[in-house]
């Protein structure tokens, strides 16, 4: 925490410097060899340049002859900026808490958290204003994620990374500051032998996406909020062979695929950046889809499709960015196909709905569409559908639901339903029903 009467408009000026040498430091290295910074690399690399910070400002008190600080003086200046930059304040101790899988905080009052096993809680307040509320927020997206973004009454609502977390607040549209947090622990590595042991999907579905995955099939992941569409596309993520270039596009950096360098050592995170007070410099994702794909990737991955970019992704997927993968928000299976038309009318093509039904029958593979179900203090996130892509005509898009939902609400394979390119699966490792056990995640 702050200390107490520390002086906020000194601290938010020696912030602001913090943050000047911080980024002249991540510019100077962006074209270096060097591994990107971890976690504690970049906390660490924060509490070094307040201490100089700190040092720069005392120096020129005592040049400017206002007197000199004493140690402790100093000392307690260095700790309270620390604090600006390195933490959240008390809600450090929520952002920690494994347990703890979605923070929402409305007014500086009332907080409440849902805990993993799906029991939703109201807890203690972890600021003591709206104000202190607003200024942590503003701290943290000015300077998380690759590009600082405002937080203020111009720009009343915000979305970043923190960590491994995704915030989204908004202020001033609302009658009290509003955050909600989504945690995404630091198990970045999931894998579909991990969903397998967490009952989100079998083995037999397993295998189906591992294979659809090494042979380079278009697949978009569909769910409610919460539903695990982000950690499914970080599983698939993980089948992707090492030696394959990727570029992921997102509004806010989450999937965190980066930190494998092992498992994806070429690869190109991109994240959207928003305008400046002056409405310049905006990098939209549908500009950074154009861009990508002269950057000679073997795969696209866009974290999450929530507008006009879906046409610049759809013609990636049709132009030779085979296996690329996605997130859409939906209510159903079939849901997944209507928001994208949806999303792709408020395009600048304004293509009509036959044409961008051509372009989701030429561009997709499968549909994957996720469910979560709560209740009894527990909750399980489970795969519900898989639909492949057939054909379409005037009447619409034509779908085969080849895993459809089994009597616990979790995908099993429909026997009776062929699968569309299953000759390209079995030479990626697929063995359908009747095909033998492949015995892959046992």
């Amino acid at each position: 925490m702050e200390i107490r009467g520390a002086d906020h408009t000194l601290l938010r000026q020696l912030q602001v410097k913090v943050g000047d040498r911080l980024e002249r430091h991540v510019q100077e290295n962006a074209g270096s060899a060097e591994l990107p910074l971890t976690d504690a690399d970049l906390e660490a690399l924060k509490a070094e340049l307040a201490f100089q910070v700190v040092d720069d400002y005392t120096r020129e008190l005592a040049e400017d002859g206002h007197g000199s600080q004493s140690w402790e003086e100093r000392q307690d200046l260095v700790k309270a900026l620390k604090s600006r930059l390195t933490g959240a304040g008390s809600l450090e101790a929520l952002l920690n808490d494994p347990n703890i899988e979605e923070i929402d905080i409305n007014g500086w009052q009332n907080v409440f958290v849902d805990y993993t096993n799906g029991v939703r809680a109201r807890v203690a307040p972890v600021f003591a204003s709206n104000e202190e509320l607003i200024e942590t927020i503003q701290t943290l997206a000015a300077h998380e994620g690759l590009s600082g973004r405002a937080f203020d009454r111009a720009n009343p609502h915000v979305n970043f990374r923190l960590r491994s977390a995704r915030v989204q607040a908004v202020m001033a549209v609302s009658t009290a500051p509003v955050v909600a947090i989504r945690m995404h622990h630091r198990q970045m590595r999931y894998t579909l032998k991990d969903l397998v042991a967490n009952g989100t999907i079998d083995e037999q579905l397993a295998d189906f996406f591992a294979a659809a995955v090494r042979a380079k099939k278009n697949i978009i992941v569909g769910g409610e909020t919460s539903s695990g569409k982000t950690v499914l596309l970080r599983a698939l993520a993980a089948e992707i062979p090492p030696e394959e270039r990727l570029i992921t596009i997102e509004r806010a950096l989450e999937l965190g695929l980066e930190d494998d360098q092992e498992g994806h050592p070429d690869i190109v995170p991109m994240e959207e950046r928003l305008a400046n007070a002056e409405g310049e410099g905006s990098v939209p994702m549908r500009e950074l889809l154009m861009v990508s794909k002269r950057m000679r990737p073997d795969r696209v991955i866009v974290g999450e499709v929530l507008g006009d970019e879906i046409l610049v992704m759809l013609n990636a997927m049709m132009q030779g960015n085979d296996g690329s993968l996605s997130t859409i928000h939906s209510n159903s299976s079939e849901g997944i196909v209507e928001n994208i038309c949806s999303y792709a009318v408020q395009a600048p093509e304004r293509l009509p709905r036959p044409a961008t039904l051509g372009m989701v029958a030429n561009a997709l593979d499968y549909l994957v569409f996720l469910k979560r179900f709560r209740g009894d203090g527990h909750q399980r996130r489970v795969v519900h559908s898989v639909r492949q892509v057939v054909s379409h005509d005037d009447d619409g898009l034509k779908t085969d639901e080849i895993f459809k939902p089994g009597p616990d609400g979790m995908a099993v394979r429909d026997a009776p339903v062929g699968i569309h390119w299953i000759d390209h699966l079995r030479e990626a490792g697929y063995r359908d029903i009747g095909d033998g056990d492949p015995s892959r995640w046992v």
